[in-house]
C-alpha cells in the first residue's frame, strides 16, 4: 500500500469519526478505545491578562477513554523493557564555597 493511499483511508476514519462525534454518537474501536462527547457547564473565568471576569458558555468536548486492553499493552511493554520510570530525584544540596 502506498503511503498516499494509507493517508486517504486515515483521513477517511477521522472524518469519519469527527462526523459522529459532532451527531453525539459514540465510537468505539475495540482493543483501542471508546469516543465520545462531554458537556461542560457555563462558568465564569478570568482573563489572566487583564484579571476581568469572563462568562465561559456551556460546550461539548471530545472525550478519549482507553481500553482495558490497551493499557495494559501500555503497563506490559513498559516493564519488558525495563524502562520503569525513573524516581524523582532531589537536586543535591550546595556545598559552602570558601572566599
Amino acid at each position: 500500500m502506498t503511503r498516499k493511499d494509507s493517508e486517504v483511508i486515515v483521513e477517511a476514519i477521522f472524518d469519519s469519526i469527527v462526523k459522529s462525534l459532532r451527531s453525539g454518537d459514540k465510537i468505539e474501536i475495540r482493543g483501542f478505545g471508546s469516543f465520545r462527547t462531554r458537556q461542560r457547564q457555563p462558568r465564569v473565568g478570568r482573563n489572566p491578562k487583564t484579571g476581568a471576569r469572563v462568562e465561559v458558555p456551556s460546550k461539548r468536548i471530545p472525550y478519549f477513554k482507553p481500553s482495558k486492553e490497551l493499557k495494559d499493552l501500555v503497563n506490559s511493554s513498559a516493564k519488558e523493557a525495563g524502562a520503569e520510570p525513573a524516581a524523582e530525584t532531589a537536586p543535591p544540596e550546595p556545598t559552602a564555597q570558601p572566599f
